[in-house]
């Protein structure tokens, strides 16, 4: 008699990051075509690390919803290409002026300012390409993967919650925005994640809701213990590194309390899902529980 072993998150994040990295380099023009510094700088960009956290999502949402996560492949990459560009951008000196990101330095620092705009801009345009040129199966309209990412993008998604998080340096945000902040900024990007898996799978309108339920929360639940862990829990809201992070709304005791609330409304959300097939969307959100606590 065989035992079944236990679900590992961290060896199918390893599993999965590594099938997504191939994918991106099939996709990427090679470093040396011609502009060879823009596509280097995109290089650099997209494989600078990272867990690949929102195109395992999409995978994992694909076979929680009973498809083929190969089908799913081509939008994980997109959105991770579309993540990098928002990162790039974050970066810039007109932005959050960061000069490194991830322990290496920034792609503006790397290869000029110019240059590492250009590569924000190509990496955005070949993540709608790949997109466009994925067909999502019934009961969905064939384009609709194309409009998830773009419906997460634009003002009302990304470049919205940028604009607010640019619009609080130099003061305190109150609830609405910071909440704001979150949804679009962060929270959009897992919602879309799971989403366009969901999309791929030829999932019901029953399981897309269920999905957009989980990847808001659990996108959510991310950025609020992304702020606890940058900030030391002794700090007071007035000590805070940035005005857009939570603690400077809510504190400590209370950030953890809503982390916890929504990392437990997204398990909620995977109540009618095969336990099996959803176990790594569970996992991560266990994960983000474990954080926050």
């Amino acid at each position: 008699m065989t035992t079944k072993k236990p679900f590992n998150l961290e060896v199918y994040l390893r599993e999965q990051a590594g099938r997504i990295e191939a994918a991106i380099d099939g996709v990427l023009p090679a470093a040396d075509e011609r502009p060879s510094v823009l596509h280097s700088a995109m290089r650099y960009a997209v494989f600078t690390g990272g867990k690949r956290l929102r195109p395992v999502l999409c995978l994992a949402a694909c076979t929680a919803c009973g498809g083929d996560d190969e089908t799913a492949m081509m939008p994980a990459v997109a959105l991770e290409l579309f993540h990098t560009y928002t990162l790039i951008h974050d970066d810039l000196p007109c932005m959050d002026n960061d000069a490194v990101r991830r322990g290496k330095p920034a792609v503006h620092v790397a290869f000029g300012e110019a240059n590492a705009l250009l590569a924000g801009d190509a990496l955005q345009s070949l993540a709608f390409e790949l997109v466009a040129r994925t067909t999502a199966p019934p009961p969905h309209h064939p384009n609709q993967l194309a409009l998830e990412l773009a419906l997460a993008a634009g003002s009302r998604g990304v470049v919205g919650g940028q604009v607010e998080d640019l619009a609080s340096a130099g003061r305190l945000p109150d609830e609405p925005t910071i909440t704001f902040i979150h949804l679009h900024k962060t929270a959009d990007l897992f919602r879309a994640a799971v989403r366009l898996g969901a999309i791929a799978a030829g999932a019901h309108s029953e399981n897309l809701a269920a999905m957009t339920q989980y990847g808001t929360a659990l996108g959510l639940a991310f950025q609020i213990t992304d702020d606890l862990l940058d900030v030391p829990p002794t700090a007071t809201r007035q000590q805070v590194p940035s005005p857009s992070t939570c603690l400077a709304v809510y504190g400590d005791k209370e950030a953890r309390r809503r982390a916890i609330e929504l990392t437990r409304d997204a398990c909620s959300a995977l109540g009618n899902f095969d336990r099996t097939l959803a176990q790594p969307l569970v996992a991560a959100a266990e994960f983000a529980l474990l954080r926050a606590s």
